[in-house]
């Protein structure tokens, strides 16, 4: 089968990018694959952090995509159509996660449709976490021009179903990220860091955007001892003034360590090898792929319990979830999670688990899904 996958990729950097280089080489062990990507993916109004591509010192798996569309530029997008169609593939598959990319993705979707590509979208979010007028009516344009889409969460499910009740789905929870190599020691981990090697460490990783709840875990680090060290790594989406008064404010610098910058790939092993629990007090979520990166090196989470999270994170075998978003409440479930012991017996469960996320799997529904859509 001939594959056009239109989304993320090299030189651009971020989860997006991760996932889909995964799935590509998934694909490729077995058909014909070309990656297209954007000229333009986000303009600098609508992206607050750093930069939108590698550097220098990303380690990347530098997938060879065909830079063709240009969200912002119309004119764009049947030029990009245009490329995707010369390929002359059997099925499209393209990545959604907010509105603002319907116009450009439904465009391309819709044109190549026409011309008897099958078309499958997989659905990180439907609806954002941040909304903005007209995103409703984005989203059912985006939606109107796939033939079948893959929900990683029943979050999503549900949200499909109300956009388009006659969708043809799957629904398949996202993969664990295996591509960052094997955990190391916690000792040589935390050296690398610069973290103590006597303290309970607590990691809170990812894009800090403010539904992802880091003031809930600086609030809940005010009711954790000094025996506690909560290590708050990754890029900030804006300003992170708001988080320095609020350290000072719950006081409790002394007991955080920050790592206020994108994190690279080959960081990441020592980041979740250095770390006991990985906490996501998020206020709105569908799926994480955080959860995912946890999973990898065996690290059980503390969830909040929103969208699809209490999916991926079974309560009292994976990890613990959280019914509220009080930082008390937070601050006792950590506790409970050291006081009780529960690393070792969670961390046996991941393991036992990881067949259930793999990227063989997540390929093989989608083309499942496209034999479906062409039987239909």
């Amino acid at each position: 089968m001939r594959i056009a996958y239109l989304s993320t990729f090299y030189p651009f950097r971020g989860g997006i990018a991760q996932f889909n280089a995964s799935l590509f080489r998934e694909f490729e062990k077995r058909h014909e694959v070309a990656a297209f990507t954007f000229t333009r993916q986000y303009p600098d109004l609508l992206f607050p952090g750093a930069t939108q591509y590698v550097t220098p010192s990303d380690r990347v798996d530098a997938i060879p995509a065909a830079q063709v569309l240009d969200t912002i530029n119309p004119l764009s997008y049947f030029k990009a159509a245009r490329a995707l169609e010369a390929f002359k593939p059997d099925l499209l598959v393209m990545k959604f996660w907010m509105p603002f990319f319907a116009p450009s993705l439904g465009t391309v979707a819709g044109r190549l449709r026409k011309r008897g590509t099958r078309v499958v979208a997989i659905l990180d979010n439907l609806i954002p976490h941040e909304r903005r007028p007209g995103d409703l009516a984005l989203i059912r344009y985006f939606l109107r021009r796939n033939d079948g889409f893959v929900a990683m969460s029943e979050t999503v499910e549900r949200d499909l179903k109300q956009f388009l009740p006659e969708a043809q789905y799957v629904l398949k929870p996202h993969p664990i990220y295996d591509h960052f190599g094997s955990a190391i020691s916690s000792a040589e981990a935390r050296a690398k860091l610069g973290l103590p090697r006597d303290k309970r460490i607590v990691l809170f990783f990812g894009f800090i955007r403010d539904y992802k709840g880091l003031d809930t875990l600086i609030r809940a680090a005010a009711h954790l001892s000094e025996e506690y060290c909560v290590v708050i790594a990754g890029e900030m989406y804006g300003d992170f003034a708001k988080y320095e008064a609020l350290l000072d404010e719950a006081n409790v610098r002394s007991r955080c360590k920050l790592f206020i910058r994108y994190i690279d790939d080959a960081e990441v092993p020592a980041f979740f090898s250095a770390a006991e629990v990985c906490v996501l007090p998020y206020k709105s979520a569908t799926q994480s792929g955080i959860v995912q990166i946890a999973f990898n090196f065996d690290l059980p989470v503390i969830a909040t319990d929103v969208g699809g999270l209490a999916e991926m994170v079974e309560d009292n075998l994976t990890g613990l979830i959280l019914r509220t978003h009080e930082p008390q409440a937070l601050a006792r479930l950590i506790r409970k999670y050291f006081a009780e012991n529960l690393r070792e017996p969670f961390s046996r469960n991941l393991a036992q688990r990881r067949h259930s996320f793999s990227w063989a799997g997540f390929a093989e529904a989608i083309l499942s899904l496209h034999e479906s859509i062409v039987r239909r």
